[in-house]
């Protein structure tokens, strides 16, 4: 495995193994599907406050370009590590197939804290990162977005540094940018609009009344929020739990989204916010709700506490929030537990940066109204298929959704044919 010896790395690869078995893959095409086309490693020598000079690493993974441009995240988080990376784009590649984006996938970022960095660090850093990142990407190549640790602001600092090298402005090198200089309506809302849209779609299916429902949702960040805050405001669904990396809090009779949110905004994280209801992070996911959403890291749900989840939705809003080991024991509660799986259920960031993409290019902007549409059209159809899967080869949610993902991406490399 080499470069991309990593934990999450084995768990992407693992996950993908069981497709190809399902899917009867040649051994011959397995390698070649699974392991990223590019890989860079950079190193950044960054200019501090204090007057030294801190060096980061930082890197960019493009797992495949076979169906156009690859297109990912930029995640800045102190455990980043290659292997990490590598997993993150092959899971946006199936993402991608699944929604039907003219994309493979990618991911990059930096090893760093940006919570440990003043402003100007941290547009140093950002600038420092696309700088090296320029001979590797452009709007036909690789397009950056936003992930965990990066915003609107530095999309902008990406984008400025990339237009300057051009020498005029190049809009569409990223998405996720301020609506200002060319980002979309509905951008920063999509993901976590996407979950609840399809949270919405599960109840139906199942029968669900919303006003009678309870939700957890795991992570406070910008999917989190605007995923708890749909839910409670939106559907009607009462939240009764939720957490960052500082705070777990649960209350039966519910939260106070929208004071949550503002106490965020003001003091940064949920660690002094409801005091009397704050519980032990690694049991919210096991207490009774009826919808449980991961919106954090990866690996959360594991074979130990898979067996003692209380939810009748598991919405997967993170990337990889659920090992190979605890998707055995969800299979065999497959009719306690509807699981959406994260490929479908975060896929509203990518299909709304696509968009962004595509007005960057034609130099048209949309209504955040003809935005929030045609992502659920493109939700809809996805849901639609992977149900349809299911039932049809009596498969998991997950395994339907990433057989239609790897699918697509086998069928287009082998019209395209092998290189000699």
């Amino acid at each position: 495995m080499s470069i991309y010896d990593d934990d999450v790395f084995r768990m992407a690869c693992d996950q993908f193994q069981v497709i190809a078995d399902y899917l009867s893959i040649n051994k011959n095409d397995r390698e070649r599907l699974m392991y990223p086309k590019r890989a860079i490693a950079v190193t950044l020598p960054v200019h501090m406050d204090d007057g030294s000079t801190r060096t980061f690493q930082g890197y960019r993974v493009q797992h495949h370009l076979t169906l156009g441009p690859t297109k990912g995240g930029t995640r800045f988080a102190p455990s980043l590590s290659m292997g990490e990376t590598a997993a993150l784009a092959m899971w946006m590649s199936w993402k991608c197939a699944l929604s039907n984006l003219p994309y493979g996938g990618a991911k990059g970022g930096v090893t760093v804290d940006p919570a440990k960095l003043s402003r100007t660090e941290l547009e140093r850093v950002s600038r420092r990162y696309m700088q090296e990142m320029i001979p590797f990407v452009g709007p036909h190549t690789d397009i950056m977005g936003p992930d965990m640790g990066t915003n609107e602001q530095v999309m902008a600092w990406f984008m400025d540094t990339y237009s300057v090298h051009q020498g005029y402005s190049v809009s569409e090198i990223v998405t996720g940018k301020p609506v200002a200089i060319g980002g979309t309506e509905g951008r920063r809302e999509a993901t976590g609009r996407g979950v609840v849209y399809l949270v919405e779609r599960a109840m139906n299916m199942l029968k669900m009344d919303p006003e009678k429902c309870t939700a957890i949702v795991q992570g406070f960040g910008n999917v989190g929020s605007v995923a708890a805050l749909s839910l409670a405001y939106k559907s009607g669904v009462k939240v009764i739990g939720i957490s960052d990396a500082h705070a777990a809090i649960y209350n039966p009779k519910g939260i106070d989204i929208q004071a949550a949110e503002q106490h965020v905004f003001k003091k940064g994280t949920l660690r002094a916010f409801a005091q009397d209801n704050h519980v032990d992070p690694n049991e919210l996911l096991t207490m009774p709700c009826d919808i449980l959403v991961p919106a954090a890291v990866d690996r959360v749900i594991n074979g130990k506490n898979a067996g003692q989840l209380k939810c009748r939705i598991l919405a997967e809003a993170a990337n990889g929030p659920t090992t190979p080991e605890a998707d055995l024991i969800l299979e065999k509660r497959w009719d306690e537990i509807f699981v959406i799986p994260d490929i479908l259920c975060n896929a509203g960031g990518v299909i709304v940066s696509y968009f962004e993409w595509v007005q960057g290019l034609q130099s048209y902007l949309w209504t955040e109204m003809e935005v929030t549409d045609k992502l659920f059209r493109i939700l809809e159809h996805s849901f639609a298929q992977v149900i349809k899967r299911a039932k049809a080869h009596k498969i998991s949610h997950r395994t339907a959704a990433m057989a239609i993902g790897v699918e697509r991406v086998l069928k287009a490399k082998k019209m395209r044919g092998l290189f000699p």
